[in-house]
């Protein structure tokens, strides 16, 4: 039986509900009874994402909104072992991995006939939010931190969307959208609307696929809110309690040293992230003093025997640049893990398969310091 479920007070909730948060002690939801995952129920004829759909929570017979996000390549380079996959998911529509969750978010919406809702981001979220949202004649209010790089804000406002810009760190571009709210207004964070997880686990089943059904040893990404990470770890369990796979993938969740709250608490031995002050990095993407579901991050890690990895501004400009010269240009954001897998070589063995996605594109911020 599907339910959302509080993580924190565990209250249960029909999921013809739409909620993004426990009403009853403002817990982060989870979805549970999701249909199992069976390889012959995989429907290739549909596009992109949507050759899972009987995996997803969505009534059989609805037809979905797209924008044909979904099923983008995995390679490798020659510059690069051969063991190790890029997943290129800044060529998903709006230019970056959050498409996966906010396509499923923006049906889900469509579903409960939500027509106006607001969300916090740095950017790709606040994009993907609004282009989606335009897709399917919604209204969309988006708060971004009015540091966020110009062509976001550029890409948010060209989809038609409120753009609302805030003053000051990160948090406060959040509490904005908590204020409208608390007016009225659907609240539709990528970071807490549940179904926007499942949407994450579709680049795990990817994976999968594009492997030839093999189990990859280590995935890096890049963690902020950490939706891909988790969507990574979901899916990847979703495959397993099916039979697919025998293991789960190592996961490794990366951070820039300036803001890295999640990397302090996993080393720590801490079973919830603490808030951290905020911090100015280059990788704005992930630039998250206290992610919403880091007791659940901190469990994936574990659970997948993995890692946490901070790694330097320089480092990250470094990675960058590599990738650009091997001509994949992506935001910095997307180049943490490639940084970060210099400082695990110790632990990965020579024949062990790497994949990283690169999450953002470069033209989102194009400078090269």
């Amino acid at each position: 039986m599907q339910q959302l479920v509080c993580s924190l007070c565990g209250e249960t909730f029909s999921p013809e509900n739409v909620l993004w948060r426990c009403p009853h002690c403002g817990g982060p939801l989870e979805w549970r009874g999701l249909p199992p995952f069976d390889a012959a129920k995989i429907e290739p004829k549909e596009p992109g994402l949507w050759r899972y759909r009987k995996f997803f929570p969505l009534p059989t017979a609805y037809q979905p909104l797209t924008l044909g996000e979904g099923w983008t390549p995995l390679i490798s380079l020659p510059a690069f072992s051969p063991n190790l996959h890029f997943k290129l998911e800044f060529l998903l529509p709006t230019g970056s991995f959050k498409d996966r969750g906010v396509a499923l978010v923006v049906n889900r919406l469509a579903i409960g006939n939500i027509r106006e809702f607001v969300d916090d981001s740095s950017g790709n979220a606040g994009a993907s939010m609004a282009a989606y949202g335009a897709m399917a004649g919604m209204k969309a209010h988006i708060c971004t931190p009015d540091y966020a790089p110009a062509e976001k804000k550029a890409q948010i406002s060209n989809f038609g969307a409120d753009l609302i810009t805030v003053p000051g760190p990160r948090p406060e571009a959040t509490k904005a959208a908590l204020r409208l709210a608390e007016g009225g207004l659907f609240y539709a964070s990528h970071a807490w609307v549940p179904i926007n997880l499942v949407g994450q686990q579709t680049a795990a089943f990817e994976i999968w696929e594009q492997l030839g059904g093999r189990t990859p040893d280590w995935i890096l990404t890049p963690v902020g809110q950490g939706t891909l990470f988790l969507g990574l770890y979901g899916g990847f369990e979703r495959l397993r309690a099916a039979g697919h796979i025998r293991r789960l993938p190592r996961l490794v969740a990366v951070q820039a040293e300036k803001v890295s709250p999640v990397v302090k608490a996993f080393h720590a031995g801490a079973e919830d992230v603490e808030a951290v002050p905020p911090g100015m990095t280059i990788a704005d993407g992930m630039a998250i003093t206290q992610p919403v579901r880091g007791r659940r991050i901190l469990q994936a890690l574990r659970k997948s025997s993995g890692d946490a990895i901070a790694v330097r501004e320089e480092e990250i400009i470094a990675a960058r640049r590599q990738l650009a010269h091997n001509g994949l240009f992506v935001e910095p954001t997307s180049a943490a893990p490639l940084a970060a897998l210099a400082l695990l070589q110790d632990r990965v063995a020579p024949n062990d398969t790497i994949v990283i996605p690169l999450t953002g594109n470069g033209l989102k911020k194009p400078e090269m310091p």
